[in-house]
This record gives C-alpha cells, sequence and structure tokens, in this order.
C-alpha cells in the first residue's frame, strides 16, 4: 500500500487491475488482493467489459456491459447509503442534475443510455476505457466533451468498497456533475489546459488540481460545507469522512498543486471554495491562464 506521503498518479490505483491483450482476447489480471481474485465468473465478465472497450471505436454507440443480477444489487445497496448522504452533503447544484438525469437506482445504467441522457443536457458524452490510462490522455479527452469511464463493477462481496475507480464512481459521481453545463465546461476547461501542458511537473501539478476540484472539491452553501467533487459524491465513507478533514481555501493554488494525497485513505485535506459561483469562476480563471502561475 503507498504511504500517506505518496504523489498518486490520478490513473492509479492502489490494487491494480492490469488489462493486456492475449492475441484478440482481453486479460484483466487482478491482484492477488482484489476481492474478485478468486471468482472465476467475475473476471470472465471483467474480460468481457475489457473487450468491450479494446474493440470500440470512439463515436460509436457503447456497447451493454454484461452486468448480472448480484451486482445490480450492489448498485442498489450503494443507492441506500447515497441516496441521504447526498441529501446531507451534496451541493445544489449537483442534486438538481442528478435530479434531471434521473438515472436507475434499482439496476446499472449502461454506459450509451447515461452517455444520451447527459448528451442531452451538456452535450458531455461517456466513452469506455479498458482500464486505467495514462493522466494526460484522460485529461485530454476531456477537451473535446468526453469522458473515459469504465464499465465494470465493484466485486459483490464487498459493496461499500473498491480498490478501483468503478462504474458506480463514474455514474453516482460523475454522470450528474456532466449533466450540468457549468461544470461540463470546466471539465472541457481542464482538458484545454491539458492540452497545453508540456512537461511532467506542469501535468502532476494539473492532474492535483483535477483531484481536488472536479474530484474532491466542496464549497460553501447556507453557511456548510458541501460536496460537488464526484470522488466524493460517489462514496458514502468519503462523505461522512468530509467533517474529519482538514479545509484549505481553494484560491491557494501553490497549495493545492502541490499537496501529496493517498488515493487508498479518505482525503485528510479538502480545499473549499466561498460559493459555487465563486468555484466556477476562480477555477475557470486558473485553468484558462494554465500553464502560468496562479499570480
Amino acid at each position: 500500500m503507498p504511504s500517506d506521503d505518496q504523489r498518486q498518479d490520478i490513473s492509479e490505483s492502489a490494487a491494480n487491475a492490469i488489462v493486456t491483450r492475449e492475441g484478440d482476447r482481453a486479460v484483466v489480471r487482478l491482484d492477488p488482493d482484489h476481492p474478485g481474485f478468486r471468482d472465476g465468473a467475475y473476471r470472465a465478465r471483467r474480460n468481457a467489459i475489457a473487450q468491450i472497450a479494446l474493440d470500440y471505436e470512439r463515436g460509436a454507440v457503447v456497447p451493454d456491459a454484461p452486468y448480472v443480477a448480484e451486482e445490480h444489487a450492489v448498485w442498489r445497496e450503494i443507492w441506500r447509503e447515497l441516496g441521504p448522504a447526498h441529501a446531507k452533503h451534496a451541493c445544489a447544484e449537483y442534486r438538481k442534475y442528478a435530479s434531471l438525469l434521473d438515472l436507475p437506482r434499482d439496476r446499472i445504467p449502461q454506459l450509451e443510455e447515461t452517455s444520451r441522457r447527459i448528451r442531452a443536457l451538456s452535450g458531455f458524452r461517456l466513452e469506455p476505457v479498458a482500464g486505467l490510462i495514462n493522466s494526460r490522455d484522460f485529461l485530454a479527452a476531456l477537451s473535446n466533451g468526453v469522458f473515459l469511464a469504465t464499465q465494470y463493477i465493484r466485486h459483490h462481496s464487498t459493496p461499500l468498497y473498491t480498490p478501483e475507480p468503478d462504474v458506480c464512481h463514474e455514474l453516482a459521481g460523475h454522470a450528474a456533475q456532466l449533466a450540468s453545463p457549468l461544470f461540463a465546461e470546466l471539465n472541457r476547461e481542464v482538458g484545454r489546459a491539458a492540452l497545453r501542458t508540456d512537461t511532467d511537473e506542469q501535468l502532476q501539478r494539473l492532474a492535483n488540481i483535477y483531484w481536488f476540484t472536479i474530484e474532491f472539491g466542496v464549497l460553501r452553501e447556507e453557511g456548510q460545507v458541501k460536496a460537488y467533487g464526484a470522488g466524493l459524491l460517489s462514496s458514502f465513507g468519503e462523505l461522512e469522512a468530509m467533517s474529519d478533514a482538514r479545509i484549505e481555501e481553494m484560491a491557494n493554488w501553490e497549495l493545492m498543486e502541490t499537496q501529496l494525497y493517498d488515493v487508498t485513505q479518505y482525503q485528510p485535506v479538502l480545499f473549499c471554495a466561498p460559493s459555487f459561483e465563486a468555484m466556477v469562476e476562480q477555477l475557470t480563471r486558473r485553468l484558462q491562464r494554465w500553464p502560468n502561475a496562479a499570480n
């Protein structure tokens, strides 16, 4: 497990699932500590879902993933926890677009049906990715209004825990965020900034901005700290742990861009904007100046 002071690339995971090709077949190699490592049926579905992404042609209709009943049950259990947590902790903009997006909570929605709903609201679309990709490719895709999303779901034995971002993170966290035209434009700005990024140091700084805003951003609303980041909004545990985090001001860009973080732990440091409007204004300004210094 990485130490608390180890900076992680945003596309890394503590229990990596490595996707490889064997001839024409996609093979997902799970870490021995992964909850699904010894489940042959689960691993076969992971391979089939990875195959969808590897065979996918950009702009085409996304094929359905072969979810089974126990995986739909995981989705329902997650929402039994997340529903009340969102009512308590999610910012108003997220709640508004989650309601408009109206994803089913009794089954896992397919990527294509979710993408169509998002596209109608903000113009963004979802496209499948087989597994972990590098930060530059992931962030650059955002400039074209494309969010590269996983389709696999966590193992049913651990419904409230996953060692890697899965479809629950993508849809419960990012989908409603991307349905908002304002959030969608912020994601595009991140992508445009990535295209202007030349060095690895700049890329890590930009990845930090993405991590502490789009993934784990918070803001003040009606006197309370509310979540707008997808990493927070897709995790009941992260939402409950927000009150224990050290809160820093979002405008402290130098601290944000160099703050170390560990993807395997609840986030001990969160960056807070004074309001939703201030978050949009400050983040847009920072990204449009990129890679120049904040001040």
